[in-house]
C-alpha cells in the first residue's frame, strides 16, 4: 500500500510518500500565501520523485498547524502524534522526542508504538522555536545559517534574561553596544532557546535516548545547547529531521 503524509507547517510544507512503511520520496515547499496550492505542489513533486500517480495513493493524512487546508486528505492528526510516530519509526528505542520547528517547540513522551503518553508545548511564544533564531540572527547581522556554527566558537557563557523575542532582541542590541563578542551572544541565544525546551522535557519526564526532530535540529548551536541542558552526550537526529512529522502521518495513513 502506498500512503502519503503532508505536514502543513507554519513556514514550510513537507510531504513524505511511503510504501509498506518504507520511504519512497519526499519534498519540501515554502508555504506561501496559499498553503493549499503549495501543498498540491509539494505532493505532486513527491509523487513524481516516487514515480507513482495520485490514483496509486491509498490514503493521505495531514498534520501540522494548517492540516485542515491540506488537499486530498483522508484524515488528520496532531503534530505531537505525528512527530512521535515518525521518530519511533526511525529510532525504535526512543521514548522521548523533542520537536522544534519554526513557531513551536514540543517535548513528547511516547511508548514503543509511537503513541503519545504525555507532552508539553511551548506555544504562542517564539523564544523556544526557529523564529527566535531568525530574529536574533537579524539583530546580530549574521546570516541565519551561520549563527549556529558561530555559537560553537564562544568561550564565555552569557545569560539572555528576556523571555520574549521583542525584549530579547533589545537585550542583544544592548550587548552589541557593550561590545560583547558575537560568538558569545550567539551562544546566549541558543542557550536561552534550549533552556525553554529543557523545561518542557523535564515537565513530561524523560529517559535517554532522546530524538531531536524538526527544522531546528539542523542548527548545530541549538543541538550543542540542548545536549548541555539535558546533560546528554548524544541526541538521535535524523538525516532529514524536518520530515519526521510528515513521515509519521504517512505511516498513520496505513493504519486502516
Amino acid at each position: 500500500m502506498i500512503t502519503a503524509g503532508i505536514d502543513m507547517g507554519a513556514k514550510n510544507i513537507k510531504v513524505v510518500v511511503v510504501r509498506e512503511g518504507e520511504v519512497l520520496a519526499s519534498s519540501l515547499v515554502l508555504g506561501g500565501f496559499d498553503a493549499t496550492v503549495s501543498a498540491e505542489l509539494a505532493l505532486d513533486e513527491a509523487l513524481k520523485r516516487a514515480a507513482c500517480r495520485r490514483a496509486e495513493v491509498a490514503r493521505v493524512v495531514a498534520t501540522g498547524a494548517g492540516r485542515e487546508e491540506a488537499p486530498d486528505k483522508d484524515g488528520t492528526m496532531t503534530e505531537v502524534s505525528a512527530a512521535a510516530r515518525g521518530a519511533v519509526r526511525l529510532y525504535p528505542e526512543v521514548r522521548t522526542v523533542v520537536d522544534v520547528g519554526a513557531e513551536e517547540g514540543r517535548a513528547i513522551r511516547c511508548d514503543e508504538r509511537g503513541k503519545v503518553v504525555d507532552f508539553a508545548i511551548n506555544e504562542k511564544c517564539a523564544a523556544g522555536a526557529g523564529a527566535f533564531t531568525e530574529a536574533m540572527a537579524r539583530a546580530l547581522e549574521v546570516p541565519l545559517e551561520e549563527i549556529g556554527p558561530l555559537s560553537l566558537k564562544s568561550t564565555k557563557a552569557i545569560p539572555l534574561n528576556a523571555q520574549c523575542t521583542v525584549f530579547a532582541e533589545s537585550e542583544v542590541v544592548s550587548m552589541i553596544h557593550g561590545n560583547v563578542a558575537k560568538e558569545d551572544m550567539a551562544r546566549a541565544v541558543h542557550d536561552a532557546m534550549a533552556s525553554r525546551i529543557v523545561s518542557l522535557v523535564r515537565k513530561v519526564g524523560y529517559n535517554p535516548p532522546v530524538a531531536l526532530v524538526g527544522g531546528l535540529a539542523r542548527n548545530v548551536g541549538f543541538v550543542d545547547a540542548l545536549k548541555r541542558g539535558l546533560e546528554l552526550d548524544v541526541l538521535n537526529i535524523p538525516d532529514a529531521p524536518e520530515y519526521c512529522a510528515a513521515l509519521g502521518a504517512a505511516l498513520a495513513a496505513a493504519d486502516v
